[in-house]
């Protein structure tokens, strides 16, 4: 890209070697957050990301080797403040308090709308395939996974159904976000929720 005599060149930020330079680091993820809200996941490239953020993209590769993975950094951080695991004592508790918290990120936040960009991304990306499956599914379902685990410690499922009712209802919730239904009536929410925690 061309600089023009209107747009100054941002300052590149210094580097530390193999290390992470916090300040960077966090002028990266800031850039990210920024082009994410502005253009969505389709918009979203290492190259802009570093545009903004005035950093080099060897440096930005080296930390996340594709825009997936910065995107995923970047969604993590986001939903782990935005949606704290529940233990309200029971399953289905748990997963309706938890369900209602994941569609309202889903719908407000920026790294929450894009997220179905990833998704399918994955179909025709083998990258982001690779990032969804072996990055994104194990760190972001790790969280979800303990409900079902305090679930089966009170004896409500058994241990051998965890990961069976995990899955089952990250399909329910990817049907939903996929098919931009985060706002379905509490009634028929908690029904469905109910069928999921017996």
């Amino acid at each position: 890209m061309r600089w023009t005599p209107m747009e100054p060149k941002p300052r590149r930020r210094a580097s530390i070697g193999a290390r992470r330079s916090p300040e960077t680091e966090a002028a990266v993820k800031a850039a990210a957050r920024e082009l994410l809200a502005e253009k969505g996941y389709a918009g979203f490239s290492i190259e802009e990301v570093a545009r903004r953020a005035g950093a080099g993209k060897p440096t930005i590769y080296r930390w996340w080797p594709n825009k997936a993975e910065l995107f995923i950094a970047i969604y993590g951080v986001e939903k782990d403040a935005a949606i704290p695991v529940p233990d309200e004592g029971s399953l289905r508790e748990d997963l309706l308090r938890y369900t209602r918290d994941l569609w309202r990120f889903w719908r407000e936040d920026a790294a929450g709308r894009v997220f179905r960009g990833l998704i399918a991304e994955a179909q025709s990306s083998e990258t982001a395939l690779a990032a969804l499956r072996f990055k994104f599914m194990p760190e972001r379902l790790a969280s979800p996974r303990r409900m079902f685990v305090r679930a089966a410690e009170r004896g409500e499922i058994g241990p051998e159904e965890i990961d069976d009712r995990l899955e089952l209802w990250v399909g329910f919730n990817w049907l939903h976000v996929l098919t931009d239904r985060l706002s379905e009536d509490e009634p028929s929410l908690s029904r469905k929720i109910a069928l999921l925690s017996r």
